[in-house]
């Protein structure tokens, strides 16, 4: 049993496709199944039932990927120790970070990182939280910027700090006014608005809609977004409201800008955090940049 078989059986088990395992993996998918074969033989057993539209686990097949995670956690964390202990300095993170919160953090926080630690190569991961949280929760990001609530229970977290919800309205929006006068806007007056939110699978939509549910109604939702640039744009230019992270409200630069409210008491916020898989080795380069994180933004203005 060789350790790159482990390593294929468990992108094969994530995959539930040989040919997008192949491709994650970088080898022919007639190799990946060569070598999932000579590793069945072995075994005795068939850790795969394959059919014509899917790859299912057996039982057999669990219980092998359950420890198979196990040997390939407890040679990484051999490498990263000896790699600690032969380079104090040097080392490789990779971090995972909502798209749109860490083109607002990041640019803060790696600066300072890199002028302290110029050798350790930092490797960026960007995507959804949902798929973010999977990605940590499997070993492929040491650590990754998010909020809470995380809904994956193997993730422990640090928190980086509070952020308040704004409101977001067109310019020529009623409420709009409010923005000199300094009166605060409660959600329950926003029953009646069209609403634009992220996709599903991104965890700011869920609390959107959270939040709405909390005020006593459903979102009128007219227009969804990957990307909340574009929510914001849309905001702009009349077809809707929003609720946006204080932190990324858009820059007055920009050509289509909503107005900014604040929401009344109690003001709703989230809670920035850097998740990590709970029990995992974390090399002194990623403790290192969580350290980093969380005094840089402590310095900044996410309240």
């Amino acid at each position: 049993m060789e350790l790159r078989q482990l390593q294929y059986a468990l992108q094969i088990a994530a995959e539930r496709n040989f040919s997008r395992a192949a491709d994650k993996l970088h080898i022919a998918q007639p190799s990946l199944s060569q070598q999932l074969s000579k590793l069945e033989k072995e075994l005795g057993v068939l850790l795969f039932q394959r059919n014509t539209s899917s790859v299912e686990l057996t039982h057999a097949g669990e219980k092998f990927v359950e420890q198979a995670q196990t040997i390939i956690d407890a040679v990484e964390l051999l490498r990263q120790e000896m790699s600690d202990i032969s380079q104090l300095r040097t080392g490789r993170v990779v971090v995972g970070s909502m798209p749109i919160t860490g083109a607002h953090l990041l640019p803060h926080v790696l600066p300072v990182f890199k002028s302290k630690y110029a050798e350790v190569e930092i490797t960026l991961l960007e995507d959804s939280s949902m798929n973010l949280e999977k990605l940590t929760a499997s070993g492929q990001t040491d650590l990754s910027l998010l909020s809470l609530p995380l809904e994956i229970p193997t993730l422990a977290y640090e928190v980086l700090g509070e952020e308040r919800i704004d409101l977001a309205v067109p310019p020529e929006h009623p409420l709009a006014s409010r923005s000199a006068s300094g009166i605060r806007t409660a959600l329950e007056e926003l029953r009646d608005e069209p609403f634009i939110v992220l996709k599903e699978g991104q965890g700011f939509r869920k609390m959107t809609v959270e939040l709405c549910h909390a005020a006593g109604f459903e979102p009128r939702i007219v227009f969804e977004s990957n990307n909340m640039e574009t929510v914001q744009s849309l905001v702009a230019t009349g077809m809707g409201v929003t609720l946006v992270p204080h932190f990324i409200a858009r820059a007055p630069r920009s050509e289509f800008v909503p107005v900014y409210l604040p929401l009344a008491d109690p003001v709703p916020s989230r809670t920035l955090v850097v998740a990590y898989r709970r029990g995992r080795y974390l090399s002194h380069a990623a403790e290192a940049f969580m350290e980093t994180f969380r005094t840089t933004v402590k310095g900044l203005s996410v309240e």
